[in-house]
C-alpha cells in the first residue's frame, strides 16, 4: 500500500522541482513576500514572520502544525535526500518513493549520512565560525529545562560528527514529539536572546542551533534512525569551504556567509 508521505522543500525563490508528487515546494518567509507559486508557510497556524531568524524552521512549524499526513519531511531545493542509483541529472538522483518506502518499511526516522569534523568536536566547530553564546544559552536552557537530556548534550557536543542541514523524514507522531520539544526550546532561546543585536548573517542562530539538538534528541531517545546520502543541486566551492573553515579555527575569522 503507498503510504502517506510529504516531503516540504524549503525555498525563498523559484527553482526546479522534483516532480514526485511526495514533495511539496514551500516558500518559507512568505509573510509581506511576493508570490513565487507555492504554498507559503505563512497561511493558518504559522512563524513565518520568524523566517530571517529560524530560517527553514518557519517551514517545519508549517508542516507540523497544519499537515496531516503519516510521514512528514524537510529538504531543501538545493539539498536532498539522494537515491541509491546517481545520475549524470541531479534531479534524476533525488530519492524517490519507492526507495523511501523500502526505508519506512524498517525505520521511522530518515536521517542525512553523518557530516564528518575531523579536527575538532562540534562545540568547537560552533565556537570558532559562529557566536558561541548562543548555543551557551541554548545548553543552558535544555539543561534547565529538560535536565534528563544533560548527558546527551555533551555526548553530541564532543563529537565530531552531526547530522547536519535540519534534514529529516519522519513518522507523524515522531515529528510531533520533537518539534513539541525543539520549539520550546527556540521560544524560550527567543525570549532570552531578543536584546541581542547581530547582523543579519548572524541572527539566523535559531536554524543553526537546531541543527545540533536534532542529534541531542536522537541520542537521548535512542530511536533507531537510516542514514542516506544527500546530494547537492549547486556547485559547492570546497576550495573556499574548506579555506574558511581553517581561518575560523586557527585565527579566529568566523564565517560571514553560507556556502
Amino acid at each position: 500500500m503507498k503510504k502517506d508521505i510529504k516531503i516540504i522543500i524549503a525555498t525563498h525563490k523559484k527553482y526546479q522541482m522534483p516532480t514526485d508528487d511526495m514533495y511539496l515546494p514551500l516558500h518559507v518567509g512568505k509573510d509581506g513576500k511576493d508570490d513565487l507559486g507555492y504554498q507559503g508557510d505563512n497561511t493558518k497556524d504559522n512563524i513565518s514572520n520568524k523566517n530571517p531568524y529560524f530560517c527553514e524552521l518557519t517551514g517545519l512549524y508549517w508542516a507540523w502544525k497544519n499537515l496531516k499526513n503519516d510521514y512528514l519531511g524537510l529538504v531543501h531545493y538545493r539539498r536532498y535526500f539522494a537515491s541509491k542509483k546517481r545520475k549524470r541529472d541531479k534531479f534524476q538522483s533525488i530519492l524517490k518513493r519507492k526507495e523511501l518506502e523500502q526505508y519506512l518499511s524498517n525505520y521511522n526516522i530518515i536521517v542525512p549520512k553523518k557530516r564528518k569534523y575531523y579536527i575538532e568536536t562540534i562545540y568547537n566547530h560552533y565556537k570558532h565560525t559562529l557566536n558561541i553564546e548562543t548555543l551557551d544559552e541554548t545548553i543552558k536552557i535544555i539543561n534547565e529545562k529538560y535536565p534528563e537530556y544533560k548527558k546527551s548534550v555533551n555526548k553530541v557536543m564532543n563529537r565530531r560528527y552531526m547530522h547536519a542541514f535540519n534534514m529529516f523524514i519522519m513518522k507523524k507522531e515522531y515529528i510531533d514529539e520533537y518539534c513539541e520539544w525543539l520549539f520550546d526550546i527556540l521560544f524560550e532561546l527567543e525570549k532570552r536572546m531578543k536584546s541581542v543585536k547581530y547582523n543579519a548573517f548572524h541572527s539566523r542562530f535559531y536554524g543553526r542551533v537546531s541543527e545540533l539538538l536534532l542529534d541531542v534528541w536522537l541520542d537521548y531517545k535512542e530511536y533507531k534512525f537510516k542514514e542516506v546520502p544527500f546530494i547537492y543541486m549547486e556547485k559547492i566551492n570546497w576550495f573556499k569551504k574548506g579555506t574558511s573553515f581553517l581561518k575560523a579555527k586557527f585565527f579566529g575569522e568566523k564565517y560571514e556567509k553560507s556556502f
